[in-house]
């Protein structure tokens, strides 16, 4: 079912249909976080991605309670955006040679993925209101605010923790 199918035809349908986009989003990224652990070597930019893991993994869990809650199957619906996101990510990392420069790209491709992640987030809660199910709301907003407060984090790693410093320094 492509973004624009057919099959679309309610705003039930669009719910389901962004609720499987996301839930492809958070598979794809809990199988690249690994790879960002492995590149990272700021120390704190490491164990933040390795929290943000577990985080991604519990995730999952509450979006396929949401699934549940809702009566539909938890599938994923591929998602182009979260590809073409890692698919950059991994194109630039591949490129760099210094740490630091690394560290601090793996920082910016980390705010994207987040930053895409708090849209789609956004999106379902007003949509899950609006279909009247504040039950799906309520778990959708646990996933919003772990991506928010990991921004933040991230932007606390690159500007306070010195990632950026760093790489600028090189």
């Amino acid at each position: 079912m492509g973004f624009f199918s057919k099959d679309i035809k309610t705003m039930d349908d669009l719910f389901v249909h962004t609720l499987r986009d996301i839930y492809y989003a958070e598979n794809q990224i809990a199988k690249a976080l690994p790879k960002m652990i492995e590149k990272a070597s700021d120390t704190q930019l490491r164990r933040g991605f390795e929290l943000h893991l577990q985080e991604t993994k519990g995730q999952i869990e509450r979006l396929e309670q949401v699934f549940e809650m809702h009566g539909v199957q938890a599938k994923q619906v591929r998602c182009p955006a979260i590809d073409g996101i890692i698919e950059e990510t991994n194109e630039i990392v591949g490129d760099i040679d210094d740490k630091q420069v690394l560290d601090a790209a793996l920082v910016a491709a980390a705010q994207a993925v987040e930053h895409y992640e708090i849209t789609r987030y956004g999106t379902l809660i007003a949509w899950a209101k609006q279909l009247g199910r504040s039950d799906c709301a309520a778990v959708l907003a646990q996933n919003l605010q772990e991506e928010e407060a990991t921004d933040k984090k991230l932007t606390q790693i690159a500007e306070q923790g010195g990632v950026n410093s760093m790489a600028a320094a090189e």
